[in-house]
């Protein structure tokens, strides 16, 4: 088969198609025949040698695919070969081929179609487990997504909608801004020209956001916990603006607010099979039924992966970008 291997961390140049070995799927596992994987920035991290596969898992980036079932390994039920899925995956998405724990497999959703099915498994997954199964948000309450214009954005706009709650977004440009609100924002806040802690108070009556879903780390993290609501929870899922920030535990103390942090590639197993276990059974009947969809920017090949990141790097898009192989 062949796959986007890195053999020495770089720019997207360092992103080469070639030809490598098939996997052969073990206990537990099924192949993945690959109709389309996404950019996610982790693979960014990879490719700049700074985010390395957890042990045991493919060396080629990707952490979801779409496609079609070529094997099934021993142990697996419930699944046969030709099915369509889409999956969860510690690596190895950009590939012809992908090896994939049954647990992380999702069939793909009435109405979205297999390549778009490729957008799908890592934000979910990952808005899911954080805002839904840590943070808990509820009806009525307020969520601030950071990012809203993102793959993880546009998601976790579409799912707090779902479920009752008001969404509120920071995005770079009038035109994310625009895209966001399409999709349900009702606080739109442009970030290089606004301070989010004052616009998220403002309109939430002085209350703040029960709920934010962080991607950028250090940067947003004093602003992140004064715009928190009393009872807020404050989730972490990226390191966009650094690593390391200072915390007023006083703050927190007097807001009575809970700071979590998580990443989804590197979790055990039975974690991820847990996760996509309740994606499957919450979040895919809204994607059936239409209420919740992939926003996909645009479809680039595989073997032009270096172009794909480009585009992410660039921060020019909107939801997913995706690699198609067929």
């Amino acid at each position: 088969m062949h796959a986007i291997t890195i053999d020495e961390p770089g720019g997207p140049e360092a992103l080469v198609w070639a030809e490598v070995p098939d996997p052969a799927p073990g206990e537990g596992e099924v192949l993945v025949e690959v109709a389309a994987s996404a950019v996610n920035r982790a693979d960014i991290l990879q490719r700049q040698g700074f985010y390395d596969p957890p042990p045991g898992t493919s060396p080629y980036p990707g952490l979801e695919c779409s496609g079609r079932i070529a094997e099934i390994g021993p142990g697996v039920s419930g699944w046969t070969v030709g099915d369509e899925v889409c999956g969860l995956l510690g690596g190895g998405g950009y590939a012809e081929k992908v090896v994939v724990p049954a647990g992380q497999l999702l069939p793909v959703p009435r109405g979205v179609g297999l390549v778009r099915a490729a957008a799908l498994p890592e934000v979910v997954c990952t808005v899911w487990s954080n805002v839904f199964m840590i943070a808990h948000l509820r009806p009525g309450e307020t969520l601030l997504v950071h990012g809203g214009s993102s793959g993880i954005g546009t998601m976790a706009i579409q799912l707090a909608k779902a479920v009752g709650a008001k969404v509120a977004v920071t995005a770079g440009t009038r035109e994310k801004l625009d895209r966001c609100a399409e999709l349900g924002a009702d606080i739109l806040v442009n970030y290089r020209e606004q301070d989010f802690v004052e616009e998220v108070r403002k309109a939430t009556d002085g209350a703040g956001a029960d709920v934010i879903l962080d991607n950028m780390g250090a940067k947003y993290l004093d602003r992140n916990v004064r715009a928190l609501a009393v009872n807020g929870r404050l989730a972490i899922i990226g390191m966009q603006g650094g690593i390391k920030g200072e915390l007023n535990i006083a703050t927190l103390l007097g807001k009575r607010a809970a700071v979590t942090a998580t990443s989804l590639r590197a979790r055990p197993l039975t974690e991820k099979t847990s996760i996509v276990a309740a994606v499957r059974e919450h979040v895919w009947p809204l994607v059936d039924g239409g209420h919740v969809r992939p926003v996909v920017d645009r479809e680039v090949p595989m073997r032009d992966a270096a172009d794909a990141h480009r585009i992410v790097e660039e921060s020019g898009h909107v939801g997913k970008v995706l690699l198609v192989t067929e």
